[in-house]
């Protein structure tokens, strides 16, 4: 028990890596760009909500029911340092930038 209590406690205080990621789906070639707080866990928030066929992205949810989840990819493409994550018009120019550079629709 106290080493699971441990292992919740470190996962808790760990530095969680905060950025801009992008999905792309091999079956319809179409990629998207989104932020997360924990790029460590978001790719398993996105599929869980996609496979409840909840997702707020319409065109993610529409390529995962007509192509199924084989082919999505998951990419870090900024990863912010933990002293500068940019907020408010900052997040929104470095995610309209990787949105231009990437062809990619938003999350």
């Amino acid at each position: 028990m106290t080493d699971r209590k441990s292992a919740i406690r470190t996962y808790k205080e760990r530095a969680a890596p905060a950025g801009i990621y992008a999905l792309r789906h091999a079956g319809s070639g179409q990629s998207w760009v989104g932020h997360a707080a924990d790029l460590d866990v978001v790719m398993n928030r996105v599929l869980f909500t996609l496979r409840l066929g909840s997702h707020r992205s319409a065109s993610l949810q529409a390529a995962w029911n007509d192509h199924g989840g084989e082919g999505l990819g998951f990419e870090r493409v900024e990863v912010f340092a933990a002293d500068a994550k940019p907020e408010g018009e900052a997040l929104k120019a470095r995610l309209a930038h990787w949105r231009t550079k990437l062809a990619a629709q938003p999350l």
